[in-house]
């Protein structure tokens, strides 16, 4: 993980893109998101921690209105595409797989998932899941984001051990 994140970082740094929205670009992205956003804010950039957590949540937030308003439109639009359907088919299969959580405890099964930084959660997931599954946009727009908050919460925690084990 420190290594993906150091390259992106690196690469990014290189362009002359200032330290705030390496971080910030980075929580943006899908499966980095605020996880490794603040990773890199915290232990490579060695940014205060407060700031890279607002900075991160801010990224990994962003996106999530247009997955939950856009994403079942896009993805009707992608499956009439040759070549292009088939991955389509298999992020919806894999991702309707983790409904079995949103099932068994409702909008507080969306709320966990988004919260507990594994491999595989995280805000992209939730919003894309709740789309898949009809949710309430609104609703599920606030617990993605307090899942977000938890999570960059954990990651923040994290951070600082690592940071201080690895810097003193």
């Amino acid at each position: 993980m420190q290594e993906v994140c150091r390259t992106i970082q690196e690469f990014l740094t290189a362009h002359g893109i200032p330290d705030w929205l390496v971080v910030f670009i980075i929580s943006l992205c899908p499966i980095l998101e605020c996880r490794l956003g603040m990773f890199t804010a915290i232990v490579l950039l060695e940014m205060n921690p407060f700031e890279g957590f607002i900075i991160s949540f801010i990224g990994n937030i962003l996106p999530i209105p247009f997955i939950l308003l856009l994403i079942n439109q896009i993805f009707e639009l992608l499956k009439k595409i040759p070549y292009v359907n088939k991955p389509i088919y298999w992020l919806e299969e894999k991702t309707l797989k983790k409904k079995d959580k949103i099932d068994k405890y409702g909008i507080w099964g969306l709320l966990f998932f988004v919260a507990i930084p594994l491999p595989g959660t995280g805000g992209w997931t939730g919003a894309l899941l709740a789309s898949l599954l009809h949710l309430d946009r609104k609703k599920s727009f606030g617990i993605i984001a307090i899942g977000v908050f938890i999570a960059g919460l954990i990651i923040t925690v994290l951070s600082l051990v690592v940071g201080m084990a690895v810097f003193g």
